[in-house]
Order: structure tokens, then sequence, then C-alpha cells
């Protein structure tokens, strides 16, 4: 049992790693992706690299990391959910733990998708607003020409002068609508993660069979790694219309003339009649770009196994 025990713990700390490194790669893109769903009408930003450009020359290099310290905070606990919850759906769902098996490997993703959206729903929430305050900044600057100020965000009322930061934001959420004000877009978030993870999970599983060697016991690392990135895409790509909604419901502050939805379907409906069904799919190649490397960062962390060698050290 004790062997049990230390693969979880070496399992938590991989995941951490693997996410902080991750998020610290793939975060500018992930702040495109959501500025790029966010857009309405008239398009301030061409695409990916246009955004990065224009966030980069007016907010500076850090400008493209905005939010990132709420995605790095929480990341560790979000995948030490989804890991822990992932290998308890399995343990449970599959008798022999060996035999693989499509239906239960979608339910046990499936579960571990539900679980992690207890950290995930506030995160992204939090992230979503930080990241989306320079689009506004300059949505406003440039709709009204009134001069400039540096009041790019004000939360419900304009006592709020300086940038905004997640606590900020949290505690005006709380003070507002309380918990429920954190947990706005917890039936998107869910709508995309479940989905994602019914995809992700025994895609990968089976890609990876695939280059099961049998001398070593496992696939190589290549190919978990190509495993892992294309599954990943492709789980992204497919779940990209749930995420625009995602995107949508959860940001708060909208820019002039952008509309406000009272729902999933809501927003739904809107965003096909006045954008057409091709805004479905903003961000998605963002989306595949952010979760390719994710996952194959992850999967290296794995392979080096950080967290066993860390453990070994307290021994």
């Amino acid at each position: 049992m004790a062997h049990q025990d230390l693969s979880i713990t070496a399992k938590l700390i991989n995941g951490g790693v693997a996410g902080l490194v991750g998020v610290t790669c793939v975060f500018p893109i992930d702040l495109a992706k959501t500025r790029l769903q966010n857009q309405h009408g008239k398009a301030m930003y061409k695409g990916m690299i246009d955004c990065l450009m224009k966030t980069a020359r007016a907010e500076g290099f850090f400008g493209m990391y905005r939010g990132a310290a709420v995605n790095l905070t929480l990341v560790t606990p979000e995948k030490a959910i989804k890991l822990a919850a992932n290998d308890f759906f399995r343990q449970l769902l599959m008798e022999d733990g060996m035999q693989r098996n499509l239906k239960m490997e979608m339910l046990a993703g499936c579960g571990a998708g539900m679980c992690q959206v207890v950290v995930t729903s506030p995160m992204e929430m939090l992230k979503i607003q930080l990241q989306d305050a320079g689009r506004l900044a300059v949505h406003h600057q440039g709709s009204a020409s009134a001069p400039s100020t540096s009041r790019s965000y004000t939360t419900g009322s304009a006592s709020t002068h300086k940038r905004p930061s997640a606590t900020l934001i949290a505690r005006e959420l709380l003070r507002t609508q309380g918990l429920a004000g954190l947990y706005k877009g917890l039936g998107a978030t869910l709508l995309r993660d479940i989905p994602f993870s019914i995809i992700y999970f025994p895609l990968f599983a089976n890609l990876n069979h695939l280059g099961f060697n049998e001398l070593a016991g496992k696939a190589s690392f290549a190919h978990s790694f190509v495993s892992g990135c294309v599954a990943g895409s492709v789980a992204a790509v497919a779940v990209t219309p749930l995420d625009v909604l995602k995107t949508r419901i959860q940001t708060l502050k909208k820019g002039l003339g952008e509309d406000v939805y009272s729902g999933i379907t809501d927003c739904a409906r809107k965003l096909w009649i006045q954008e057409g069904p091709s805004a479905f799919m903003k961000g998605a190649g963002c989306r595949a770009l952010v979760i390719a490397p994710l996952f194959g960062i992850a999967q290296g962390v794995y392979f080096i196994g950080i967290g066993e060698r860390i453990l070994k050290c307290f021994e």
C-alpha cells in the first residue's frame, strides 16, 4: 500500500510541475485566445500573432502574462484533483485496472472533469477578467474619443483606479454576488471540461497503446509525447464552441455595444444570429496551440519522473 501512496504523491508533484511549466510556456497564447473569443463586430485583432504583437506593444511583455498568477496559483490543485479523481474512478470502474475498457475510461475521464471544476471554474473566471482588461481598455479608447485616462478597469464603481488584480476582482465578486459570482459560468465550464475529458483520455490511451513496447512495458517517450499532443489538440478543437460560450459568459466587463447573456442557450443563440456559425470556432487554433504543449510537457515530466526523484531526496 505504501507504494500506492508514493505513486499518488509522485503523480501530484508531477502534475503540479507539469502545470506550472506548461502555464508559463503557453499563457500568452491563452491570452490571445480569450481576447479573440471576446471580439464582437469590428475585429481589433486579425489573429493570434496580431493580438500578441498589439498586446506586447500596448501593455509590455508582462501584459501578455496578465492573469497568469491566478493560473499558476491554482493549476497545481487543479491538476492534483484531476489526476487523483481520474485514478480513483479508474480503480473504481475497472476491475483489474489493467483491462482497457473504452466506456469505463470515458466515465473515469468524465468524473475527473467534473471534480476539477471546483477549482477550474473560479480560476478561469478570474483569469478571463484579467486577460480581457487590456482589450477593453483599447476598445473603450477606440470607441469613445475622450482623452484616454489610465482607468482601464473599474469594478462596479469608478472607485478602483489601479490595475485589476485577481484578489481585487475576487473580493468584489464575493461582496456583490457571493460565492455564486465566482462560480459564474460553472455550467459552461462543465459543458466544456466533461466532453474534453471524454474525448482526451480514451483517445490518448488508445493512441499511446499503438506504440506499446513489449520489452519496456510502455510506449516510447516520443510516442507518448505525440499521442498527448494529438489527443489534446483534437479534444481542444472539438470543444472550442463550448469554450467560446464559456469565455463570453464569464466576461463581466463588456465593451461598448457588446452583448450580455442570460445563460448558455441565450449566448449560443445570440452568437449564431449576430456573428454567424464561424464565431463558434474563434480561438480554435490558439486552443490547439495551448493544449498540445500542455499535454506534451505533462507527458515529459511524467516520463522523467520528477516527482519520484524529489521523493527519493526526502527518504
